[in-house]
């Protein structure tokens, strides 16, 4: 396996972070996975420190749960796979950072999705979680597609199925929407019974708020709610497009990742879920292997 390839004496820690939490894994190549750890939202495009915050929180658990030093942070080299640093202008901040670490290197957490789904191997992921992104790798050509953010995409996520929710009960409660399930649903979890009791809690919300209601809307779909119904048809649509494109690329395999891709995938066209199969590693795993590669990509340029 790709551990083979670097230093035993090596040790790594992969990092994945999103817009509702932030898993960090650290492996040795000698005795595999130590410990892992997990903080909080940690896509800098919604709040840098917050970001910052939740990789060293994630990584000092781990440290924890590995039975390691804290001040060993610096003999770890860091992959880390963040949402939002597509933005080059968010990647350069993050580069910038005085970090811990012995060695840090950074992609998207697509990138490092894709890695970990495949085993460092060739092939295509779409992540379906707090936000929605598709991402292919092939003959070392990467491309991905959507993945624009909350609320100006993203469509299919947790986040974009909650705000679609949040907007038809809205419109439900002032008479001037369809009748939906979701509107009694909304003013019980938000404890009021007005329209604008929920829009004054959500207002400002970052997108993990909404992706939150997505749960309410798949049930509600489930029991044949017609415009919970109409919201995970039209994401599920989606996500199957987004497949297609990815697949014009001839990738060896396609992975679903995220919180919603099991509930969604019962959804989507079945041409399409026929081709999904199951992510072999997680992305934090993935974020190691991207460290490997790096390493092994600079040991080269040494020769």
């Amino acid at each position: 396996m790709m551990a083979k390839q670097v230093e035993h004496d090596q040790l790594y820690i992969g990092i994945d972070g999103g817009g509702t939490k932030c898993r960090a894994t650290i492996y040795s190549a000698i005795h595999g996975v130590l410990g892992t750890g997990l903080g909080g939202p940690a896509n800098p495009l919604h709040g840098f420190e917050r970001t910052l915050e939740s990789i060293m929180v994630s990584t000092q658990l781990a440290l924890q749960d590995a039975g390691l030093r804290v001040e060993q942070v610096h003999e770890l080299n860091a992959g880390l796979g963040l949402a939002g640093v597509n933005l080059p202008s968010l990647y350069d901040k993050i580069m910038r950072w005085d970090h811990p670490f012995k060695q840090m290197f950074l992609t998207t957490d697509l990138h490092t999705a894709c890695i970990g789904a495949h085993e460092g191997e060739d092939g295509a992921v779409i992540i379906t979680g707090t936000g929605s992104c598709g991402f292919v790798l092939v003959d070392g050509k990467s491309a991905n597609y959507g993945g624009h953010g909350f609320a100006q995409g993203d469509i299919g996520s947790g986040s974009w199925m909650g705000l679609e929710a949040v907007k038809a009960v809205l419109l439900d409660l002032d008479g001037l929407g369809p009748n939906t399930a979701l509107s009694q649903v909304f003013l019980q979890h938000f404890n009021t019974n007005t329209a604008m009791g929920i829009a004054e809690q959500m207002a400002g919300q970052p997108s993990s708020s909404y992706a939150k209601l997505a749960r309410y809307v798949l049930d509600a779909a489930k029991s044949g709610d017609s415009l919970a119904l109409e919201i995970v048809k039209t994401g599920a649509d989606y996500v199957s497009r987004l497949a297609r494109k990815l697949l014009e690329n001839n990738p060896p395999r396609l992975s679903m990742i995220g919180g919603l891709s099991e509930p969604l995938s019962q959804w989507l066209d079945p041409e399409v879920a026929n081709q999904v199969e199951l992510p072999k590693q997680p992305p934090e795993m993935g974020a190691i292997y991207f460290a490997m590669q790096s390493i092994q990509r600079q040991s080269e340029h040494l020769v």
